[in-house]
C-alpha cells in the first residue's frame, strides 16, 4: 500500500477498506463519458484491477463528455482508445480489454459489474446472472439532463462499517454501583451522542476495574446525557479515570434482483414530491429503452415527433406496483425526450461519481449502498421561457466535438460558451476536475475568450490520488502550469493561462480592476475558509457570479452565487472555532485529560524545541530576550527551559545528540511527573474531602525508559536526529546501531532544571544565578555558528517530524492514562488534514457545472439556480434554491449586499465637504464616520479644527495624507465604508464607491 499517494482516502477509507479495494476486480462496460467517469475515479483510488469493455466506435458525440478520447480516436474501439490514458493515471491498477460478448462465464471473474451503455435486455440478463451469483451488479445511465443509478448487491450483503465517523469516545467522570449502574461522562471534552442500543466497552478505569475488557454492552442515555448499564452493585467502587467507546456494528442489505425491481422501485429521495418525480424519470427511462428497442436509436435532439413517440410509449406502460396512483406528468416526459440524445460532461461528472463510490462500497463493504435506485435529474438548466428552447435544426449533429452538448443547449449556446472569459482559483482537485469540464464543454476557446488558472501551489505525490490532470512526472511542478498543459491536450482549443501568483490582499495589483473587468465569472475550488471569503469578497465588489465548492471526505457541496439573484458567500470564517481553540497552560503541561490536549503539548514540544528555542539563540545578544515578547505569555516558562537544555551542551556528533534525546525524554516521561507528584501526591486531599487528583484531572505515572518498546526507541531517534538537524549535524537512520548504543549509555541526566508553573510565570521568576548561567551560555553560543530553526511540515514521512509528534503523544498518554490514537489520526490532527476522495470531487465539479450552463445562459430567475450538499457515506443528495439576498433599509433606502453607492470624483476632482454634501442630498445620508480601509478619514466627532481642515481636502489628497500612500495607478475606485446618524446597531450600509 502507497501510504502516501493513498494518504487523503486513507483518512476517508481507513487501512482495511483500502486493502480490499486494492484486491478488487471490476468489469466496466460503456466506456462513454460516463463510464470514462466511472473509470477515472475506480482508478485514482486504487482499484485492484479494471476490464474495459466497449466494442462500439467513437464517434464526435462522444467528445463532449469523454475525455480520454480525441478526434484522432474516432473511428477506433472506445475501450481501446481509452486504455493508455487511463493507465497512466495509477500504474498499480491492472487495465485489461474485454472485446468479445458480456458471457455468463466471463461475469464470474468479477466481484463488481458496471453497465453503464447498455440496452434494458442486456441489463436484465446480466442483472439476473450477478443476482443468483452474488455479484455486485450497477447500471449507471444518462440521457441529456437526467440520469440514474441502479444497485443491486444481494439479498445478505454484510456492511462491515456503515458509517463515515470515527466510534464515539467519551471520557468518564464517575460511575455508580448500582442496578442499573450510571456513567457520567465529562463535561470538558468535545460533545459526545451515544443512543439508546448503542454497544459500548470500557477501558482505563481505575477502581471499578471490572468494566475494563468486558464483552460489549448495550446502553440507555439519559437525558443529562449519562449512560445506563448493567448491574454494577458487586463491582469494586469507581475511583478515577477510563474511557467509553462506541463498538461498530455492521448492518445487513437486502436488494432485490433489477427485473423486481423495474416494477416496484426504491428510490433515494428526500421528501414526497420527490418521489413522484423519480417514479416519472424511471418510467421516463423505461420508454426510452422502448424507443431505442423499436428505432434501433435514440429521440432525435429536441424533435417533436419523437417525442410524443415516447411519450405514448411511457402511458402504455404498467403502473408501478406498491406505489399510489400518479398521474404521468407529460411534460416532463416530453422535455426529457426531446433533450436524450445529448451526452454532458458535468452530467457524467456527477453519475460517475456516484457509481464509483457505490463500486467502491461494494469491494470495502463499507459505507451503506443505495437503496436502490437513484434518479437524478437539471432539467432547470434548459431556458426559462417556451420560446427560447432550442430547435431540431439548431442542435443537429455537425460532425463536432460539441456536438453531444449542443444535442441539449444548441449551436447558439455552443457559441455563447466559446466567448467566456472565467477566472479558476485552485488547481488542486476540484480545480483539475473544472478544467476538464471547462475543455469538453468548450468555455472560452475562442480568441477573445479563455481561462486563467491561478494557483500558487506545487504537486505532491499525495495530490495524484484526485488531481487527475497530474502524473507523477509532474510532482515538484507549479500546479497552475501543470494543469493548464494538460487541460488543453483534452481541447487543443481551450485558451488557458497559468498564473503562480496566490489571489489575496498582497496581488490586488495584479488581480485588480483591469483583469476583473474582463471576467465574466469565478469558480472558486480553494480549501480555506479565509481564501473563499476573500475570493467572495472581490465577485461582490466586482458584481460578478460566483460558483463555489468544497469537499471533507464523502461530503461536499457546490454553490453559486449570482449578482442581485441569489445571496452573497456566507461561509464560515475559518474551520470550526473548537478545532484551533487553546488550551491552558496549565492544562497541557500538567493536567491533561484528553487526546486533544496531548497532542497539543506534542505540537508545541516541537516548536519549542527545534524551532524556537534556535531562533531565540540565534537572536543573542539584540533579540534573544525580546524575541521572548513575540512568544504567547503563557509560552514563555516552557520555551525558557527549552532553551537551557539546548545551551547545556553543544552537540559534536551524533551520539552526543542521542544522549540529549535520551535525557530529554528522561525529564518529559519520568522526572517531571515524579517531580509533579511530590508536589500533589496522589492520595491528596482538598479541604473538601476530595481528591486532588479527580474529576478532570488524572493522575499521571512515571514512566521507566525501555529501548525495546517501540514508542520509546521511536522518540530517541525522532528526537535525536531533529537536534542533529538543527546543530547542522548528519542524523542517522540506523536503529540497529541505535539500539546497541542506547544498551551502552548509562541511565539518562535530565538536560534542564525543573520548573513547575501555573501559567503566570515571567522571565523575571528565574532565579539570579540561573538568569547568570542562561546569559553565560548565551554568550558562549553567540561564538559559534548558527542553529538552523527546523519548521514543521506535515507530508514528509521521512524527515522525523510526525514521528516525534506520534512518538510524543503516545509517551504523554501513557503518562495520563488517554486513550492513545493512531498515526493517521495524528497527522490528520497536527497536519490539518482534509480527508479526501475522487468521488465526491467529481460530483462536486459536475454540480458546478451544471450551475455554470445557468449562469453562461444570461439573466435567470432565482428558482432556476441549485445549492446541493451531499454525503455519499450515507447516500445524501440534497439540492434546494438559494436564499435570494436580505434586504436592508434606512429611510428610503433600500439595498442587498450586491449593491453599493456610486459616486463620481468629478473633473476637477470633489472635495470631501461636497462627497458629504452629495450623499445628504442624493440619498438622505448625513455621514458621521467615513472610512478607507482601517483609516478614518473624517468624523463627526472630530475638533473644529481638525474637521474643517480634512473638508476642504480633495479625496485621494485626504486618502493620501491619512494612509502616507497614493492610490495605486490603475485604480478606478475607492471603496469606502460609512456610518450615518440615526442607524441602528445592525445596519450595514453599502460599500461607497468613489469612481475615479
Amino acid at each position: 500500500m502507497d501510504g502516501e499517494l493513498y494518504s487523503r482516502q486513507l483518512y476517508v477509507l481507513g487501512l482495511p477498506a483500502m486493502r480490499r479495494i486494492r484486491e478488487a476486480n471490476v468489469l466496466l462496460s460503456g466506456l462513454q463519458g460516463l463510464g470514462a467517469e466511472v473509470a477515472k475515479n475506480l482508478v485514482l483510488m486504487g482499484i485492484g484491477s479494471l476490464t474495459l469493455h466497449d466494442p462500439q466506435s467513437t464517434c464526435w458525440a462522444d467528445l463532449a463528455a469523454q475525455f480520454f478520447l480525441s478526434e484522432e480516436s474516432l473511428g477506433r474501439s472506445r475501450a481501446e482508445a481509452s486504455q493508455a490514458q487511463l493507465s497512466q493515471l495509477n500504474e498499480a491498477v491492472q487495465i485489461s480489454i474485454h472485446t468479445g460478448d458480456i458471457t455468463n462465464d466471463l461475469l464470474q471473474a468479477f466481484q463488481v459489474v458496471v453497465l453503464t451503455n447498455s440496452k434494458l435486455e442486456e441489463q436484465l440478463r446480466v442483472g439476473t446472472f450477478c443476482h443468483e451469483n452474488k455479484i455486485c451488479f450497477l447500471v449507471a445511465e444518462t440521457r441529456g439532463l437526467v440520469g440514474r443509478l441502479f444497485c443491486d448487491f444481494g439479498e445478505d450483503f454484510i456492511v462491515e462499517d456503515p458509517t463515515e465517523v470515527e466510534p464515539m469516545t467519551a471520557a468518564i467522570q464517575d460511575i455508580s454501583q448500582g442496578l442499573p449502574g450510571i456513567v457520567t461522562l465529562r463535561q470538558d471534552t468535545k460533545r459526545q451522542f451515544f443512543y439508546d442500543g448503542d454497544l459500548v466497552v470500557f477501558s482505563g478505569i481505575e477502581g471499578m476495574v471490572e468494566l475494563n475488557g468486558r464483552s460489549p454492552q448495550p446502553v440507555r442515555v439519559q437525558k443529562d446525557g449519562s449512560l445506563e448499564i448493567g448491574d454494577t452493585t458487586g463491582f469494586s467502587p469507581y475511583l478515577r479515570g477510563g474511557v467509553v467507546t462506541e463498538v461498530k456494528r455492521s448492518k445487513t442489505v437486502r436488494h432485490k434482483s433489477l427485473d423486481k425491481a423495474l416494477l416496484q422501485p426504491r428510490v433515494v429521495v428526500q421528501n414526497t414530491q420527490e418521489v413522484q418525480r423519480a417514479h416519472c424519470l424511471h418510467q421516463a427511462f423505461h420508454a426510452l429503452h422502448e424507443f431505442q428497442k423499436l428505432h434501433g436509436r435514440l429521440p432525435k435532439p429536441w424533435d417533436p415527433v419523437d417525442a410524443e413517440t415516447v411519450v405514448r410509449l411511457a402511458r402504455d406502460l404498467d403502473p408501478l406496483k406498491g406505489t399510489k396512483e400518479e398521474s404521468l406528468d407529460e411534460a416532463l416526459i416530453r422535455t426529457i425526450a426531446l433533450s436524450s440524445a445529448g451526452s454532458l460532461s458535468p452530467m457524467a461528472a456527477v453519475l460517475g461519481g456516484v457509481a464509483a463510490q457505490e463500486v467502491l462500497k461494494a469491494v470495502s463493504r463499507k459505507f451503506m449502498p443505495l437503496d436502490q435506485w437513484l434518479y437524478f435529474d437539471a432539467l432547470e438548466c434548459l431556458p426559462e421561457a417556451e420560446e427560447l428552447l432550442p430547435n431540431s435544426e439548431d442542435c443537429h449533429p455537425r460532425n463536432c466535438r460539441y456536438d453531444g452538448q449542443t444535442a441539449v443547449f444548441g449551436a447558439g449556446f455552443q457559441e455563447k460558451l466559446s466567448y467566456q472569459r472565467y477566472l479558476l482559483v485552485g488547481a488542486g482537485a476540484i480545480g483539475c476536475e473544472m478544467l476538464k469540464g471547462f475543455a469538453l464543454m468548450g468555455l472560452g476557446v475562442k480568441a477573445n475568450g479563455g481561462v486563467t488558472v491561478a494557483d500558487m501551489d506545487h504537486i505532491e505525490r499525495s495530490n495524484l490520488s484526485r488531481q487527475f490532470l497530474f502524473r507523477p512526472q509532474d510532482i515538484g511542478s507549479p500546479k497552475a502550469e501543470v494543469a493548464a498543459r494538460a487541460a488543453q491536450r483534452l481541447n487543443p482549443d481551450l485558451q488557458v493561462t497559468p498564473c503562480t501568483y496566490p489571489l489575496d490582499s498582497t496581488t490586488e495589483h495584479i488581480y485588480g480592476d483591469d483583469f476583473f473587468s474582463r471576467v465574466d465569472g469565478v469558480v472558486a475550488a480553494l480549501d480555506s475558509f479565509e481564501a473563499r471569503h476573500y475570493v467572495a469578497a472581490r465577485c461582490t465588489h466586482y458584481l460578478k457570479p460566483l460558483l463555489e465548492a468544497g469537499t471533507q471526505g464523502t461530503r461536499g457541496s457546490a454553490s453559486v452565487f449570482v449578482p442581485h439573484v441569489t445571496e452573497t458567500y456566507n461561509g464560515p470564517a475559518s474551520a470550526a472555532a473548537s478545532e484551533t481553540a487553546s488550551y491552558p497552560l496549565c492544562t497541557l503541561q500538567y493536567f491533561p485529560s484528553t487526546v486533544e490536549h496531548v497532542l497539543q503539548w506534542a505540537r508545541d514540544e516541537f516548536e519549542g524545541l527545534f524551532r524556537l528555542s534556535a531562533e531565540t539563540i540565534n537572536g543573542y545578544p539584540h533579540r534573544a530576550c525580546t524575541s521572548l515578547s513575540g512568544i504567547e505569555r503563557t509560552q514563555t516558562p516552557t520555551i525558557l527551559q527549552q532553551v537551557m537544555g539546548v545551551l547545556k551542551m553543544r552537540p559534536r556528533t551524533w551520539q552526543d545528540c542521542v544522549v540529549w534525546a535520551l535525557g530529554h525524554w528522561q525529564l518529559c516521561f519520568h522526572d517531571g511527573i515524579v517531580e509533579l507528584l511530590r508536589l500533589f501526591p496522589s492520595d491528596k486531599v482538598l479541604e473538601d474531602g476530595t481528591l486532588f487528583w479527580s474529576g478532570s484531572k488524572r493522575c499521571p505515572q512515571p514512566l521507566q525508559f525501555d529501548p525495546s518498546h517501540d514508542m520509546h526507541f521511536l522518540y530517541v531517534l525522532a528526537a535525536a536526529n531533529l537536534y542533529a538537524q538543527m546543530h547542522g549535524l548528519t542524523g542517522s537512520r540506523d536503529q540497529t546501531s541505535l539500539r546497541k548504543l542506547l544498551e551502552l549509555l548509562p541511565k539518562p541526566e535530565s538536560m534542564h532544571p525543573d520548573l513547575i508553573s501555573d501559567g503566570t510565570f515571567t522571565p523575571a521568576d528565574f532565579a539570579p544565578e540561573q538568569l547568570k548561567e542562561l546569559q553565560e551560555r548565551l554568550e558562549d553560543w553567540s561564538k559559534g555558528p548558527p542553529l538552523k530553526p527546523v519548521l514543521f511540515g506535515k507530508d514528509d514521512d521521512s524527515n522525523f517530524h510526525m514521528d516525534f509528534v506520534v512518538a510524543a503523544t503516545d509517551l504523554r498518554a501513557q503518562n495520563y492514562g488517554i486513550l492513545p490514537v493512531n498515526h493517521a489520526q495524528i497527522k490528520q490532527t497536527v497536519g490539518q488534514i482534509i480527508p479526501a476522495v475522487a468521488t465526491s470531487t467529481a460530483v462536486v465539479a459536475g454540480l458546478l457545472g451544471l450551475e455554470l450552463y445557468k449562469v453562461v445562459s444570461g439573466p435567470r430567475l432565482l428558482d432556476s439556480f441549485r445549492q446541493s450538499s451531499l454525503h455519499l457515506a450515507e447516500n445524501d443528495f440534497i439540492r434546494a434554491v438559494p436564499s435570494a439576498p436580505a434586504v436592508q433599509s434606512f429611510n428610503h433606502l433600500m439595498w442587498t449586499r450586491w449593491h453599493r453607492l456610486k459616486v463620481s470624483a468629478g473633473q476637477p476632482e470633489r472635495t470631501l465637504a461636497s462627497l458629504l454634501a452629495h450623499l445628504q442630498k442624493e440619498h438622505g445620508l448625513k455621514v458621521k464616520r467615513l472610512l478607507y480601509g482601517q483609516a478614518v478619514l473624517y468624523s463627526a466627532g472630530w475638533l473644529l479644527e481638525k474637521r474643517t481642515g480634512c473638508l476642504c481636502l480633495r479625496v485621494t489628497e485626504l486618502v493620501q495624507q491619512v494612509t502616507g500612500r497614493e492610490p495605486e495607478p490603475g485604480r478606478r475606485v475607492l471603496v469606502l465604508e460609512l456610518s450615518c446618524e440615526g442607524e441602528e446597531d445592525e445596519t450595514a450600509f453599502p460599500p461607497l464607491h468613489y469612481e475615479l
